[in-house]
């Protein structure tokens, strides 16, 4: 595959290393550098490449010529990536995606900035992917169903037709969502749950039938009106 884009990829950890991975081999992205906050910098070079200040990053990698992918996976309920992502794009850095060459995406999906999808998933007719959402392995999207802003989707995931993720959400390996369900904001479906109501706000759901927890996702994952 001809490689005609430049990428820096923000991060350094396991994400940003299969991130590596997958640009690599399976796009037409070169990657040039990795970046991280300077509070967390603790090596010079990955895969033979410079890692540099996410701070200054601009200043070694044009905005003009380099696009920018942030690999975080879901610390504080997504925000973390969410805050590196809009940090990227308030440097004025064009943000890239990845969808794996063996994943199934219909023609008319719609998908946003910042989005990862891994192989084997199915995303099927009129589904909509919001910015900075991440689709681990072997998903099936439905029909009609939208998935919001700064979603971490883990494996093996169900999403039924006509159902809507709201933003910030956590969907745990193994979870079923069944037809017309709304996933309300800021909620953790923990692995193996089967959700067959509506959700309720800022919840920790599991079981199946899921039932919520009295312990609140932000709570559970240390999210503060600051994160």
């Amino acid at each position: 595959m001809k490689k005609n884009r430049k990428l820096v990829i923000v991060g350094d950890s396991d994400l940003a290393q299969i991130a590596y991975e997958y640009f690599t081999y399976d796009s037409s992205y070169q990657v040039c550098a990795f970046a991280v906050e300077k509070e967390f910098k603790k090596r010079d070079k990955l895969f033979e490449l410079p890692v540099v200040q996410f701070e200054e990053v601009e200043q070694y990698f044009d905005i003009n010529t380099h696009e920018a992918f942030v690999a975080i996976t879901y610390p504080n309920l997504n925000r973390l990536r969410t805050r590196l992502y809009l940090a990227a794009k308030a440097k004025g850095y064009k943000i890239a995606r990845y969808i794996s060459s063996k994943s199934f995406c219909w023609h008319n999906v719609i998908l946003g900035e910042n989005v990862f999808i891994f192989e084997d998933n199915t995303l099927q007719p009129f589904t909509k992917i919001g910015n900075n959402v991440i689709l681990w392995s072997g998903n099936h999207i439905g029909h009609h169903s939208e998935i919001k802003d700064n979603c971490f989707i883990s494996s093996h995931v169900v999403i039924s037709g006509h159902c809507v993720i709201d933003e910030n959400c956590f969907i745990g390996v193994n979870s079923t969502i069944s037809n017309g369900i709304t996933i309300a904001k800021d909620n953790f479906i923990n692995l193996g749950a089967v959700v067959l109501k509506s959700t309720e706000e800022n919840a920790f759901y599991e079981g199946n039938p899921a039932m919520k927890r009295s312990i609140s996702s932000k709570k559970l994952f240390k999210v503060s009106d600051d994160n």
